[in-house]
């Protein structure tokens, strides 16, 4: 059984992608929850949420797509 050189490649990539998202939410929830009293608070909120969302969810996919290049399909 053989790398798939691609699917690596582009499982590192989502990782690159992934760790971005990981270090931009919190500094977006921070801002949010520093500034409660100005009017753009949930806005700002709601959006830090999503990209929190986002992280997690790249994190398993990311996760998967080197898995899958690594090992294989499942069949």
């Amino acid at each position: 059984m053989k790398t798939d050189k691609e699917l690596l490649v582009k499982g590192i990539k989502s990782f690159a992608f992934t760790a971005v998202t990981m270090f931009l939410a919190p500094i977006i929830l921070y801002q949010a929850f520093k500034n409660t009293d100005k009017p753009l608070f949930i806005p700002v909120l709601i959006i830090g949420i999503i990209v929190a969302i986002l992280a997690v969810y790249l994190g398993f996919r990311s996760v998967n797509i080197i898995m899958n290049a690594v090992f294989g399909k499942k069949d």
